[in-house]
């Protein structure tokens, strides 16, 4: 059995929504944001030097990383599901978005969740994080251009990992003049695996 350590709020939302569009029998060890600092708390430690989530343990294996985790289920429990096939032209772009989320689009994210709250303190870094957040996002808007998923009508996994980044995105009121995105985070958070996640999951406060 899977046992997910699962942070509210957090990146393994979406290991949970994987979970469930494969509908794998899976348990949660359930850890709590400070409700003041908002930060993960310390009994994450005992799973993980960094104390992060998510963090999944699958018979003596034990994995961190969102992309690593997914890339393993999708590997050892998916099948034909949620990717292209791997000699496909498609899995090269689908490989590149699953390392795409992480590595490049968050950073300008994360920098925006940061320094907002240093108020003038951080007006100098302001402007280049507004520059970056325009280019991810306005790179990702034109990607979905006519698309129903980033991999056109195929729904799969780089959906899930990139779901984080318009979902963060949208918490910041960055999606108003971006329709492909807004379209395609409801899209993704209509689907009955999502909602079962939720259910799953408890208190996710970025779904809209």
């Amino acid at each position: 059995m899977i046992l997910i350590h699962h942070l509210n709020d957090s990146r393994s939302q979406r290991i949970l929504w994987l979970l469930e569009e494969l509908g794998l029998e899976y348990d949660i060890k359930r850890y709590e944001r400070d409700s003041v600092t908002h930060l993960a708390p310390p009994e994450l430690l005992h799973i993980h030097p960094l104390g992060k989530s998510p963090v999944i343990e699958d018979g003596n294996f034990i994995i961190h990383e969102s992309g690593a985790i997914i890339d393993y289920l999708i590997r050892k429990y998916a099948g034909d599901l949620l990717h292209p096939t791997p000699e496909s032209r498609a899995y090269e772009q689908y490989v590149q978005w699953l390392h795409y989320a992480e590595g490049s689009a968050m950073l300008p994210l994360l920098l925006k969740v940061y320094v907002d709250p240093l108020g003038d303190g951080g007006a100098a870094l302001q402007p280049r994080i507004n520059s970056e957040l325009d280019n991810h996002l306005g790179f990702v808007e034109a990607s979905l251009e006519g698309k129903t998923f980033l991999l056109d009508e195929l729904f799969s996994a780089a959906d899930i990992q990139m779901s984080f980044v318009g979902e963060i995105a949208g918490s910041f009121g960055l999606l108003h003049q971006r329709p492909n995105l807004t379209a395609w985070i409801k899209r993704l958070q209509a689907r009955p695996a999502y909602q079962s996640a939720l259910t799953r999951g408890g208190t996710y406060r970025l779904a809209n």
